[in-house]
């Protein structure tokens, strides 16, 4: 008689390193088309008009049913337009530029009263909810973990802006470089006084 063991098969996704191009609507591509979809997947989309973005985010809306804000589509389909359309696909890719952000969390008078808007702004929203797990953990289930862990911060910054995948399960959360130091300060401090 032969025996033999199955062995477990471990596959390892590479993480999403890929970021939208930086510029005014960045943070809202980032925080709804990343959801469903690559980076790569955007980029390597044909040289388009802005009518064709335009039905693209519409049709992710209302036949996929994409939780996009009808607010945020025009902004989207703008960056969209300016940074993958007609004339600027398959021009070099050039370094991101730093852009001043403004908004909550980036005053002076910041305060961790300012993570909910900051996580609206992001569209943290879409994945993450204050006390319930929805497709990343619940916030209160960050501070729980992390509660007396005194590199908290640096693991919640970079989750933030490297993204990733395996610590809360195998969706992979993509990168949000764009948040500024400031922002992801203020982000940890409320994620980490939730109760």
């Amino acid at each position: 008689m032969i025996l033999s063991q199955a062995m477990a098969l471990d596959i390892q996704l590479p993480p999403e390193t890929g970021a939208f191009k930086q510029d005014k609507g960045a943070e809202i591509a980032n925080g709804q088309c990343l959801t469903c979809h690559s980076v790569e997947y955007v980029a390597m989309q044909p040289p388009m008009p802005r009518a064709f973005w335009k039905s693209s985010v519409q049709k992710m809306q209302q036949k996929y049913g994409a939780p996009i804000p009808d607010d945020q589509v025009e902004p989207v389909v703008d960056y969209l337009t300016k940074n993958y359309g007609v004339s600027t696909n398959g021009a070099a890719a050039t370094a991101p530029t730093a852009h001043p952000q403004s908004g909550p969390g980036t005053g002076p008078g910041a305060a961790a009263s300012d993570g909910p808007k900051i996580a609206m702004k992001y569209a943290c929203i879409n994945c993450h909810n204050v006390g319930l797990k929805i497709i990343g953990p619940a916030y209160r289930d960050i501070a729980v973990k992390y509660k007396a862990d005194p590199d908290a911060f640096g693991k919640i910054d970079q989750q933030i802006h490297k993204g990733g995948s395996g610590k809360w399960g195998p969706m992979i959360m993509p990168p949000f470089p764009q948040v500024t130091p400031a922002e992801t300060k203020i982000l940890a401090d409320w994620i980490l006084g939730l109760k």
